[in-house]
């Protein structure tokens, strides 16, 4: 379906406030709000349950649901607030959820996303919210939002469309989010693990960053024994290697984390700076994008992490933003008594042919941990 007519029936049913977490078989969609809704009444939030809480507020003041669209791997954020502020027997509150179903059962998908969508339909059950699925033999979507729309009203609790891959036809973006920088992610991946040590632990998060990573360390051969790869649970790749650091205090532990993933969980900084492990090092690859899902806006660019960090507890934390930089300040940061953080900027953009890692997570799991436990 395309994504304007789909657009069109919800705004036809009075749903003109959207915000969510942006998700790969919802980016079409994404899109297009993103370029036809006012930003006031558009908001990319930080994680899924903030964006229910935003809703909420939204149908507090204004009488109208609002619409919150995730990921199902997301949902997990967004279950707290379904339950306990807008669920029938709290507060009430009617509220449309968007979710793209990843993991469904039947089509292929990785490995974080498998169980996760084979359980998706019984969580909605267990929590007692309608949802209808959307896929591409769904032969009247308006009847299906309409009936959805008016459960979620006269129910005053939320209610769901679970959107399977490919029911969304493509959209191109006529506006595209301002990056000037020009060191690529892949170039900063590749820089970080040549100018680590060989007993130097490096804890990776969810995306792009993790395959690049891979695929390096795959070319040198060097069998990736001593990184951990976070292939699901954005941002949580610190609170990870917060845990590491603090049994293995003779190892330096290095985060390879993501704006998105930073924002989504920010309050693990304050954590990381109360508990002050010396030997963790926070790197942040900033694009100021959800670039793994289809590249919609972060608010990586418009705040500083590092002036964040530094309030948080951590004992240093710099900026770099060309190859140059990147090479001095990981100097600093390697010798520095942490916790300590680099933000490197960088450009948001990424090999069309880059490959996915051919071990499963719990083979990653097993020769890292005997790795380190030597």
């Amino acid at each position: 379906m395309k994504p304007q007519d789909f657009f069109k029936i919800l705004s036809e049913k009075g749903i003109s406030f959207y915000t969510g977490v942006p998700d790969s078989l919802l980016k079409n969609f994404c899109y297009y709000v993103n370029e036809n809704v006012a930003r006031e009444n558009h908001i990319i939030s930080t994680n899924e349950g903030s964006a229910i809480a935003l809703a909420a507020g939204y149908y507090l003041s204004s009488g109208k649901p609002g619409l919150v669209y995730m990921q199902n791997s997301g949902f997990g954020n967004a279950v707290n607030p379904l339950l306990s502020l807008t669920d029938p027997e709290v507060y009430g509150i009617p509220v449309l959820l968007m979710i793209g179903w990843r993991g469904e059962p039947g089509v292929k998908d990785e490995p974080q996303h498998i169980k996760q969508g084979r359980v998706m339909t019984e969580l909605l059950r267990c929590m007692e919210i309608p949802f209808r699925i959307f896929n591409q033999n769904t032969s009247d979507p308006e009847s299906e939002i309409s009936e959805l729309y008016s459960d979620s009203i006269s129910g005053n609790r939320p209610a769901a469309m679970l959107i399977s891959e490919g029911f969304f036809d493509s959209y191109t973006p006529v506006s595209k989010t301002e990056n000037p920088y020009t060191v690529s992610r892949e170039e900063a991946v590749k820089m970080i693990a040549e100018m680590t040590g060989e007993e130097d632990i490096l804890v990776c998060t969810t995306g792009k960053a993790s395959r690049e990573l891979y695929e390096f360390q795959k070319k040198k051969n060097s069998g990736n024994l001593n990184d951990f790869l976070t292939v699901g649970s954005m941002g949580h790749s610190s609170q990870i290697a917060l845990g590491i650091a603090l049994n293995r205090k003779d190892r330096k532990v290095f985060i390879l984390d993501g704006d998105g993933a930073v924002l989504m969980h920010m309050g693990s900084l304050a954590v990381i700076g109360s508990e002050s492990p010396e030997n963790l090092k926070h790197i942040i690859l900033n694009n100021g994008s959800h670039e793994s899902v289809g590249g919609q806006p972060t608010a990586g660019f418009k705040i500083s992490f590092t002036e964040t960090a530094k309030a948080c507890g951590y004992k240093m934390a710099a900026l770099a933003e060309t190859t140059e930089q990147i090479r001095h300040e990981f100097e600093i940061l390697k010798n520095f008594k942490g916790p300590a953080m680099l933000e490197i900027r960088i450009s948001s953009s990424s090999r069309p042919d880059l490959g996915r890692p051919h071990t499963s997570p719990a083979e990653n799991k097993k020769s890292f941990t005997e790795y380190i436990r030597k």
